[in-house]
């Protein structure tokens, strides 16, 4: 399947804006050829109204819309040169999977014989030769998916958009899938759009991701950028469970900054930081108890829950509760014991002001 049609999207000030509604207000981003960039968010974000502006299926208020070079800003979404994944996965029930994969390469003007073909390597590619001849009712959800996926990839279009495609599966193949997908976009190097509102998948799949807000980029980047250093509450706290603390920063050297926290002083990257009290993101793994001995804080254990590979805590301490997450699971520590806290500096980030 050929690679070389890849192209890269390009988003200029676009706006979209409904009857007393503006979905999106000013959008302007870059998703590079060959890349998968993952549009992330809460619901009413404007991940979805973009993912359509960019697949024709939504026009722009204003700005305009690149792909490979070209202003598709006013075309419809038949001559765009993407094909979209959908979180119903929208196959025909009277269809097989062979025949499924083939009809948009049909309705293309391509010959039975090369469709055929086409949508054979199609269902290769996805690990389904051999299920060709089965109606999608006789299939799993997973592989209703990787059919949707197929049927898309086929077409050899520019940018391929996926939109939540995961959503409908449970969380065991969710992952299946997700690598699935992950694996073949990095094998076959075609550009990808893909859109959810769970951060794990789009930390799992993304070369970039792009973190949307009402509408605009609250930060982007790549994810272990976005999950070591958010840039505000809102992306400490939609990126992964995060702690938000008090603290002091103390003094800066290079770009690291000595913060105080509690009875102990870490060194975390401070970058843009100044001294003066700031607040620091605090990931619940990289919190350790101990029932002897001084750390940063002392606490009190509130809650433990044991969840069969980790336990989680519920910990009060002068600077608020904290949720704490032990994957050692060496003892579970009794409710109302007395513990100390202490921090990994690799699970510190600070927060711009």
């Amino acid at each position: 399947m050929s690679t070389a049609t890849a192209g890269t999207v390009v988003f200029e000030h676009v706006a979209k804006r409904f009857a007393g509604f503006t979905a999106v207000p000013d959008l302007s981003l870059t998703v590079e050829a060959g890349t998968l960039v993952t549009l992330l968010g809460p619901s009413g974000c404007g991940k979805t109204t973009t993912l359509r502006l960019l697949a024709g299926l939504e026009h722009p208020s204003a700005g305009r819309i690149f792909i490979g070079g070209k202003d598709v800003t006013h075309l419809p979404a038949n001559e765009r040169d993407v094909a979209m994944v959908f979180q119903s996965y929208a196959l025909f029930p009277h269809m097989s999977a062979l025949e499924n994969v083939k009809y948009g390469l049909l309705s293309g003007g391509i010959s039975q014989r090369e469709a055929r073909d086409r949508a054979r390597e199609g269902l290769k590619l996805v690990g389904l030769e051999n299920q060709g001849d089965q109606l999608p009712s006789e299939l799993s959800g997973g592989q209703q998916q990787r059919i949707a996926v197929a049927r898309a990839l086929v077409l050899e279009p520019q940018v391929l958009l996926l939109d939540e495609p995961l959503s409908n599966l449970d969380e065991r193949l969710r992952r299946r899938v997700r690598t699935d997908i992950r694996d073949l976009q990095q094998r076959l190097g075609f550009t990808a759009v893909y859109v959810t509102h769970d951060q794990e998948e789009a930390l799992a799949v993304s070369d970039k991701i792009i973190v949307m807000q009402e509408g605009k980029i609250a930060q982007q980047g790549a994810p272990e950028t976005l999950y070591r250093s958010p840039n505000s509450v809102f992306i400490a706290d939609f990126m992964g469970e995060a702690n938000i603390l008090a603290c002091e920063v103390e003094s800066l050297e290079g770009d690291e900054a000595l913060v105080r926290l509690g009875r102990q002083l870490y060194r975390v990257p401070g970058s843009g930081a100044v001294p003066g009290k700031a607040q620091l993101s605090v990931r619940p793994q990289f919190i350790t108890l101990h029932t002897s001995g001084e750390g940063a804080l002392p606490g009190e254990i509130l809650h433990a829950t044991w969840l069969g590979d980790h336990i989680e805590y519920e910990v009060k301490t002068p600077l608020g509760s904290l949720f704490i997450v032990d994957n050692q699971m060496e003892s579970r520590l009794p409710l109302a014991a007395n513990v100390n806290v202490d921090f990994k500096p690799q699970g510190l980030a600070l927060i711009a002001p």
